[in-house]
This record gives C-alpha cells, sequence and structure tokens, in this order.
C-alpha cells in the first residue's frame, strides 16, 4: 500500500500513490495504526544487520527501530525525496538510532554478498512488474540463513458494509491503475509461491486483518478513511481521464465507502506477513 522500488534505473519512476505531503501523511497514519498488528514478531537482536528495501518516507522504519533499538539499520529506497523524508523522520524520533540511509536500485543493491543478517520488505512488491526476481535478488546480500520478512496487502480481501457496486468498482480503479503501472494490488495472496519460487525456505504466511467498526474508532479513522479509502480517492484524476469511470460514478463509489466508516458501518481487509529463510550452502 506504499512504497516503491523501481525496477528500471534510478529515476523515481512511478509509484501509483504519488509523491505529495498528502501521500507522506497518509502512510504514516498507515503505519501508526497498524503497527501493533503489522509489526508484532518482528524484533531483532542487538548488532543484528537489517537491510529495510523500499523504506519510502521512513513510516515502517521508526516502528522497527522502536522494536529493536539495538540492530543496527540500512534503509534503502530509490527516491532521493522520500529518503529525505525518512531521514528527517527517524533522526526526530530517534536521534540515536543506527541507521544509515543509501539511495539504489533494488537489483542493484551497492553492497557485498551475506551483507545482512536479515532484511525487511513492507509494501513494495505490490509496485514491482518482477517480484520473484526482486526477492532472488535480496538473497544475494542475505547470508545463508539469515531470514527475510515480507508484508503485503491485497485489495481483493476487502469487502464492506453497506456493499456498494459503485464502491467495489473505485476500489477496482486503483487495482487496474496500478497493473497499467507495471504492479499488482492483489499480490498478498501469492507470498508463497513467489517466495519459494525465488530459493527460499521455512517460508510461513500468515493473515493480518484489520476489521473495524464503530467500537473501534481509532481503526475506523487510522484505517478505513485515513488509509485505505484516501489512497482510492487519490487516483480520482487518474481513474477518470483513462475512462474507468465517469465522474458520477466515482463520486457515488467514493460517497459509498465513506459510509462504511460511519455509526452503522463496518470494513474489512487482510494484509499477509511472511517470514523465510536464505538457505545455507548445499541445500
Amino acid at each position: 500500500m506504499t512504497t516503491r522500488i523501481d525496477s528500471g534505473n534510478d529515476s523515481d519512476g512511478m509509484y501509483v500513490h504519488g509523491y505529495s505531503a498528502q501521500e507522506t501523511r497518509r502512510l504514516g497514519d498507515q503505519a501508526d495504526t497498524l503497527a501493533a498488528l503489522l509489526h508484532s514478531g518482528t524484533a531483532y537482536p542487538a548488532g543484528s544487520r537489517v537491510l529495510e528495501v523500499g523504506c519510502g518516507v521512513g513510516a515502517q522504519t521508526v516502528h522497527l527501530v522502536t522494536a529493536s533499538p539495538a540492530a543496527h539499520f540500512t534503509a534503502v529506497d530509490v527516491s532521493a525525496t522520500s529518503l529525505a523524508r525518512a531521514r528527517a523522520r527517524v533522526t526526530a524520533q530517534f536521534p540515536e538510532a543506527h541507521v544509515s540511509w543509501q539511495r539504489a536500485n533494488l537489483f542493484e543493491l551497492p553492497f557485498p554478498d551475506a551483507s545482512f543478517d536479515h532484511v525487511f520488505v513492507c509494501f513494495v512488491l505490490e509496485h514491482l512488474s518482477a517480484p520473484r526476481q526482486a526477492l532472488t535478488a535480496l538473497r544475494r546480500v542475505l547470508r545463508p540463513g539469515g531470514t527475510l520478512t515480507v508484508i503485503e496487502g491485497d485489495h481483493g480481501s476487502a469487502f464492506f458494509h453497506p456493499d456498494s457496486a459503485y464502491a467495489r468498482a473505485a476500489i477496482d480503479c486503483q487495482v487496474r491503475l496500478q497493473s497499467t503501472a507495471g504492479g499488482n494490488a492483489l499480490i498478498g495472496r501469492e507470498l508463497h509461491p513467489l517466495l519459494t519460487a525465488a530459493g527460499y525456505e521455512d517460508v510461513v504466511v500468515r493473515p493480518r486483518t484489520v476489521y473495524a467498526d464503530r467500537s473501534r474508532p481509532a481503526l475506523v479513522g487510522g484505517f478505513t478513511r485515513n488509509t485505505f479509502i484516501a489512497m482510492i480517492e487519490a487516483v480520482r484524476e487518474d481513474a477518470l481521464a483513462t475512462g474507468l469511470m465517469t465522474a458520477a460514478d466515482w463520486d457515488h463509489g467514493i460517497d459509498d465507502l465513506h459510509r462504511t466508516a460511519t455509526g452503522d458501518g463496518t470494513f474489512h481487509y487482510t494484509f499477509f506477513k511472511a517470514l523465510a529463510v536464505n538457505p545455507l550452502p548445499g541445500r
């Protein structure tokens, strides 16, 4: 739902959600709201060398540092703008954190083989045209026996009350636009076969479900409104320009999505979190 690593050259390339200040706020809201859900169980020993690929604006980095303050992080992104925002965010909250910053392409990481004990990848694969190849490339910098953690969403898991064909069509616009940009907003369901095909072992994938209703106002505001609906609203101009929906139908769909965040509404979404191991030689 967030970051993008370009699979081509060193330019910032296309990130379907954009690089606006509003998007930066949305990423922060998303990370903070979902921290307990997504980061539960992820902590690295003191002195561990951890690579975060696709750190974006640092929204996830601050939670990694919170859970593992004595680990040594290297945060990588292809966008210089995002890296600057990430550095400022993390420095403001954790001035003593062990984090180095590197602008780099995922497929051309400037690190020796087996440089890291652990690799963390969150909301990156969804923006890549070659996710399996990306996972294979990461094995080079991950030491044998080291772990890879991957978190991705799946827009096909979104369902809500009141149901609305217009709301579902608006969500589908975002899915189709991301596909046109070379990504896959439905990639969460594919993590296990992708990791296995990339050569990882001991692959375990578990769903992390968000459910919001009036009894959970923090999730209604932080996730339903400020994360998911805000993400869909942001592609309005592209959806209309490409003829995916008419303006009237789009507005109808967005209004219906907002109804799911009212007193009688409910909203459900599933993330998928995978843990995998880079095999030891000879295995």
